[in-house]
């Protein structure tokens, strides 16, 4: 047996890939380190560049996060104009943090009053939106431990040098860390158990991408302002779906960041983000008229956790309603940005 082998598939590795999605990988993806801050501050001209860092308790790692795209891409080059922390409910000093490191800080419920809040990360994301007003816009997760200034660069690299690109989205290598031992491509357990089978199923021209969820991506803003943001963790599959549908395959491009390692979720919260995906994804394909159903799925989730007591271990019964919700395209949304906290 050929132990050197770490993917399970023919030897026809683009066996039912379409020529489209081979071609597209070949010219559509690139990596970080094809551009420097330098040249790409020099193309961007008079336009803007915003960084926006969605984040929930993310005190150990958003300061970091900041001060590297202040020192490299603020300071010594001007390859980014401002960089915004959306502090999405954190029960910590995360809006403090970041602060003092340099970004400006809003509130995610002070953002477009009156309209009432909602929870979740696309919700943070698509107030971070509403927040700012940069050309180009770069979405980067707050809880990055090794976090360089290329995530930036490599996201921007393809949208300020093809005026035919509209979307970026970032790849990487994802270890699992579990104690002292580590999985080198371990990470990313929803994308492969979830995302990826179902876009391969459906939408067959987003093949291509290696990480359909990457949380780290970057668009122009007159497109991202024209999509609806989901405001849980089906965000990303939504942006992908409706932007092949919307602008096609060849607006979309994907770039190698290099290695990303982040803080780890326990599997009963990836399971709520799998569920999450899945409603989605359904959404639509029923959108499309390809979902044929009698009835909805339903949007709850039945979980078992551990409990201890005086009887001994056993399992408690707890239910989450996983229901997507949606924020239409910002630019039907009147802008008023609330105030930062």
């Amino acid at each position: 047996m050929d132990t050197t082998r770490t993917c399970l598939g023919t030897d026809n590795a683009d066996l039912g890939l379409s020529s489209r999605v081979r071609s597209w990988l070949r010219h559509r993806s690139a990596r970080a380190t094809d551009w420097t801050a330098a040249e790409l501050a020099a193309v961007k001209g008079e336009r803007t560049v915003t960084v926006i860092i969605p984040a929930r308790d993310e005190e150990q790692t958003v300061g970091q996060i900041v001060r590297t795209i202040r020192t490299a891409l603020m300071e010594e080059t001007s390859l980014v104009d401002d960089v915004l922390v959306v502090n999405s409910r954190s029960r910590d000093d995360t809006a403090r943090v970041a602060a003092e490191a340099g970004a400006r800080v809003v509130a995610q419920d002070t953002v477009l009053r009156p309209l009432p809040g909602m929870h979740g990360k696309g919700e943070a994301l698509w107030k971070g939106l509403a927040a700012t007003t940069g050309d180009f816009v770069v979405f980067v997760d707050g809880d990055l431990y090794d976090f360089t200034e290329w995530y930036v660069i490599g996201l921007l690299g393809p949208l300020l040098t093809d005026s035919g690109v509209d979307y970026v989205k970032g790849f990487y290598h994802r270890p699992l860390v579990n104690g002292s031992r580590i999985d080198a491509d371990g990470g990313g357990r929803v994308t492969e158990l979830v995302a990826r089978p179902l876009l391969n199923m459906y939408w067959p021209d987003l093949a291509g991408f290696v990480q359909p969820l990457a949380g780290e991506y970057a668009g122009r803003r007159e497109v991202l302002e024209s999509i609806p943001f989901v405001t849980h963790y089906g965000v990303e599959v939504a942006h992908l779906i409706d932007l092949l549908r919307w602008r096609g395959l060849e607006s979309l491009a994907q770039v190698d960041l290099g290695m990303r390692t982040h803080r780890h979720q326990n599997t009963h919260a990836l399971g709520q983000m799998a569920g999450q995906i899945m409603l989605t994804v359904m959404d639509r394909l029923d959108r499309s008229g390809r979902l044929v159903a009698k009835e909805p799925p339903s949007t709850l989730l039945a979980q078992f956790c551990r409990s201890e007591s005086n009887e001994g271990v056993g399992r408690e019964l707890v239910v989450n309603d996983l229901a997507v919700r949606e924020r239409p395209p910002l630019r039907t949304i009147r802008r008023t940005p609330g105030p930062s906290g």
